[in-house]
């Protein structure tokens, strides 16, 4: 049998163009749609961000002394080079034109030189995140270990890369690096977060942090922690409002054990510990203790008083 006899592969193809068609209609686009940004490309140029900020970890098995600065230097070249590229594809699918502009050219470039600017100021934080977690991980051996090893210190250096594009005005870019690390530690931290220092995901499979959360430095999260929003207004039309602050703010100090789900825009006080699965839609003062059972309680006296 020749391939796809038999399968009505021809007229599936028609239906799929037809469909293709009719919803690039309803986006007012005609023609060949421009190409987004590459997860591919995105997935090397982070590869090789992290290399050149790490080279001794990170870099190439057989780097000497005498060519680290090399190494750094070629290898930021040719990953600054493909995220210009990946910028310019996104500032075109937002113009809805046929080519790239010289303005939108010229402002992927500028967004990747100061993107580059950044990344010693990111290594800076980066290294107060892998103290923390070496520091508060009995089981950490080195620093080295948690660098190469902890998926919440894969997930971080994703985030910390994609918020400065976020704040840039790249959010597309930005979204797809953090769904990177998404899809490789199952940790989803959306790159409008604002994060502090000194930040810790312990184990980390399913923490959640919405794009409006603010947390403060030496903060320290376990597995399955959701830091969401309690509800989603809409407007007139009945679409969702985008950009309202709707997410927590956990201050410096915060412990959040596992399990735990914070909703809202409420405050989490600045040295507290929020017990594990607790299920938490007011704020706290500083220092508290919060348990299961105690935040069962108020909402138990809550209902009451209602």
């Amino acid at each position: 049998m020749a391939p796809g006899q038999g399968f009505g592969i021809d007229e599936v193809v028609a239906q799929l163009r037809d469909l293709r068609n009719q919803s690039l209609q309803s986006r007012r686009r005609s023609g060949r749609p421009p190409k987004l940004p590459s997860r591919v490309a995105l997935r090397e140029i982070i590869d090789g961000l992290a290399a050149a900020m790490f080279p001794n970890r990170l870099g190439r098995p057989d780097l000497t002394v005498e060519g680290i600065d090399h190494f750094v230097g070629h290898t930021l070249d040719v990953a600054l080079r493909s995220l210009n590229e990946q910028l310019g594809r996104e500032l075109l699918f937002a113009s809805n034109l046929d080519s790239l502009s010289e303005q939108d050219a010229a402002r992927a470039l500028a967004i990747t030189r100061e993107f580059a600017a950044t990344l010693p100021r990111i290594r800076q934080l980066l290294d107060t995140d892998i103290l923390a977690a070496y520091q508060g991980d009995p089981a950490a051996r080195s620093m080295d270990e948690v660098l190469v090893c902890y998926p919440g210190i894969a997930a971080i250096t994703h985030y910390r890369l994609a918020h400065v594009l976020y704040r840039q005005g790249v959010p597309l870019t930005a979204r797809m690096i953090a769904e990177l690390a998404h899809s490789l530690t199952g940790i989803d931290i959306h790159p409008g977060a604002d994060i502090g220092e000194r930040f810790f995901i312990d184990h980390g499979t399913g923490v959640v942090i919405g794009e409006t959360a603010v947390i403060g430095r030496n903060v320290r999260l376990y597995q399955a922690v959701t830091l969401g929003a309690k509800r989603f207004p809409a407007g007139e039309d009945g679409a969702l409002a985008k950009g309202d602050a709707r997410h927590p703010i956990v201050e410096d100090d915060v412990v959040i054990y596992a399990g735990a789900t914070v909703l809202g825009r409420v405050t989490i006080g600045h040295g507290s510990t929020i017990g594990g699965n607790v299920w938490l839609t007011r704020s706290v003062p500083p220092g508290s203790n919060v348990s299961q059972a105690q935040a069962l309680t108020d909402a138990v006296i809550g209902v009451a008083g209602s």
